[in-house]
């Protein structure tokens, strides 16, 4: 298999399972709003291990998991032995059997055992002995199991050693709460800007989830006698949910915060977000960190799946490399520098793009301005429906990401068969997966079209579909057809991504000018790059540690408020275009300095 053959871009192209919430506008009581319907995609919460040569993917709502040989193709595969509507499954390996367990807030939670999860052997082993959410089973070097759970913005994330038969020794211990004062990134807000309500609505909604963080999704991960306590905040919706993370010589502590938390953040790009995941080696030792990305447009819990290289430095600082982390990037076949560039970049940001139709406030300039959040949708729901992208002259292209969206599906989808009321809305699974067809061209000239996919009639569902073309071709157009989509709805398309190499040179190095406002905040400014499309914003506390990033288009200027407070730091900033990176000089982000006097 080739390099090209073993290239993926997040998010993760899986048949996400589509789900049916019904809102009752009401939550404890309170009238929140108008009693609503969702139809849409949703999986977070990725927990992924190695067994026996397997991936096994387990995530929320799915009722079932994904399988893979070399984490590029995913199948999946249904069950209903597991309960497909306790949110956050966790899977581990102990004592060489998969163990899988989920959440209940007020039953009692049960564990679920597999030697071989593709024959649907799943057995409850016990029923539980106390409710939990958001667990992670962990087995030590000395073959003792610990568990670890919480999903709050007021209760801890506790932990528990258990015994043979997974009851707990001992009480439970409380583990990590947050932080805000000390913690940026754990501050609630998009951008971690709180905004006080502006109605009445929203200050009723204020008063029911209330101001503090979540901290909710452990992982525990144990490297060369050291135990590192993997948790998110500050709340799945927000573009800056992210993962950090505490250590301790031993499974329940005493554990210290790690000042290079958040070690999993993706505050910018086509599709932000990057906690409550698992990390884990591939076959070959490589680590790799899954992750939840957010939507949240049709639904709060509208989320995808990321996949990001990791590992741990010589000073054991766990990292994630997320400089491109919706850029196409390689699976490797044996070990690799996970710090390795994206393969191609972008040729087709903000270009010109016409469609055969388009609903209100869903033009096709919203399928490439590089936000998930915003898609073209067509004025009708007949098959033929397409949009055509120029690139404005011919390019050397290489890959074409599809990202498909769901628009309006609640006026056209059935009502699943089956579900659970969970007190302010009643939630179903579908059972089947929903075909999501389409036809993709390239052209040189718009008149003369090459197919390089085309799934209508297949029934294949493939919502975030990554092409990599046989061969590298000139194209100047690209045009993508829709066939059936699911429950005979829209066709709708959050994003045409065109990836590729650019002509000419990267544009000129840009000085970043970085001043610490406070405690926890930043403000980096630079000047504008002739030829950038974007600027990718690195940080960290040391010049050769730049761990963290922002990815960021059109601006020239950045509140970085996810700092530690105590911690000192510097940034760089690298300007990009479609011709590749040039990648700027770290500064220090001094406390109390002048900008104007950093450039002088």
């Amino acid at each position: 298999m080739t390099a090209s053959e073993r290239t993926f871009c997040n998010p993760l192209d899986i048949a996400y399972r589509y789900q049916d919430i019904q809102f009752s506008g009401k939550v404890r009581g309170i009238e929140l709003g108008e009693p609503r319907r969702s139809v849409h995609r949703e999986a977070a919460d990725p927990s992924i291990v190695l067994y026996r040569g397997h991936y096994y993917m387990f995530v929320s709502m799915s009722a079932g998991f994904w399988h893979s040989t070399d984490l590029l193709r995913w199948e999946y595969r249904a069950t209903s032995k597991l309960p497909a509507l306790d949110y956050a499954p966790d899977v581990r390996e102990v004592n060489g059997a998969l163990y899988i367990s989920a959440s209940r807030k007020e039953d009692n939670c049960p564990f679920f055992r597999s030697v071989a999860p593709l024959s649907d052997d799943f057995v409850e082993v016990t029923p539980g002995t106390f409710p939990f959410w958001d667990p992670n089973l962990f087995q030590d070097t000395d073959t003792s199991v610990y568990l670890y759970w919480g999903c709050d913005n007021k209760t801890p994330i506790y932990g528990v050693r258990l015994s043979d038969t997974f009851n707990p020794i001992g009480e439970p211990s409380p583990l990590i709460s947050s932080d805000v004062l000390a913690h940026g990134w754990e501050q609630l807000g998009e951008d971690y800007v709180v905004v006080p309500p502006q109605n009445e609505q929203e200050r009723l909604v204020a008063q029911v989830t209330g101001t503090a963080p979540f901290i909710e999704g452990a992982w525990m991960t144990e490297r060369d006698g050291t135990y590192y306590l993997q948790y998110s905040a500050p709340g799945t919706q927000l573009n800056t949910y992210a993962d950090g993370y505490y250590t301790a010589p031993a499974p329940l502590g005493p554990f210290t915060y790690s000042l290079d938390s958040p070690f999993s953040a993706k505050p910018g790009g086509f599709i932000t977000g990057a906690g409550h995941g698992s990390t884990f080696q591939d076959r070959h030792g490589n680590w790799w960190h899954a992750a939840t990305m957010r939507i949240s447009v049709n639904d709060v819990f509208e989320r995808r799946v990321g996949l990001f290289p990791a590992g741990f430095d010589d000073d054991g600082v766990l990292f994630c490399n997320q400089n491109f982390a919706d850029y196409p990037m390689t699976v490797p076949d044996g070990p690799f520098d996970p710090w390795t560039p994206p393969a191609w970049m972008l040729l087709n940001y903000k270009a010109d793009a016409v469609a055969s139709s388009s609903a209100p406030g869903h033009d096709p300039a919203s399928a490439v301005d590089e936000n998930v959040r915003t898609w073209w949708a067509a004025a009708g729901s007949e098959p033929g429906e397409s949009l055509t992208v120029d690139l404005g002259a011919n390019k050397t292209v290489h890959a074409v990401q599809i990202n498909l969206a769901d628009h309006e599906l609640a006026d056209t989808a059935p009502h699943a068969p089956d579900g659970v009321d969970v007190g302010h809305s009643w939630r179903g699974i579908f059972p089947s997966h929903q075909p999501a067809e389409i036809l993709i061209e390239v052209s040189e000239d718009g008149r003369e079209w090459t197919v390089v996919r085309d799934s209508r009639g297949t029934g294949a569902d493939a919502p975030h579909a990554f092409i990599v073309l046989d061969r590298p071709q000139e194209t100047r157009f690209v045009r993508v057809t829709g066939g059936r989509m699911p429950f005979d709805g829209t066709f709708a398309v959050s994003g045409v991504r065109v990836f590729g190499t650019g002509a000419g040179e990267a544009p000129p190095e840009v000085r970043a000018r970085a001043a610490r406002v406070d405690d926890r905040t930043a403000r980096v400014e630079w000047d504008a790059a002739a030829g950038a499309i974007g600027y990718n914003v690195r940080y960290g506390r040391h010049p050769q540690k730049l761990y963290h990033s922002w990815l960021v288009y059109e601006r020239t200027a950045l509140d970085l408020r996810s700092l530690n407070a105590g911690a000192d730091y510097w940034v760089a900033v690298d300007a990009f275009g479609e011709a590749g990176v040039t990648s700027g000089e770290p500064v220090p982000t001094a406390l109390n300095a002048e900008l104007d006097e950093q450039e002088a």
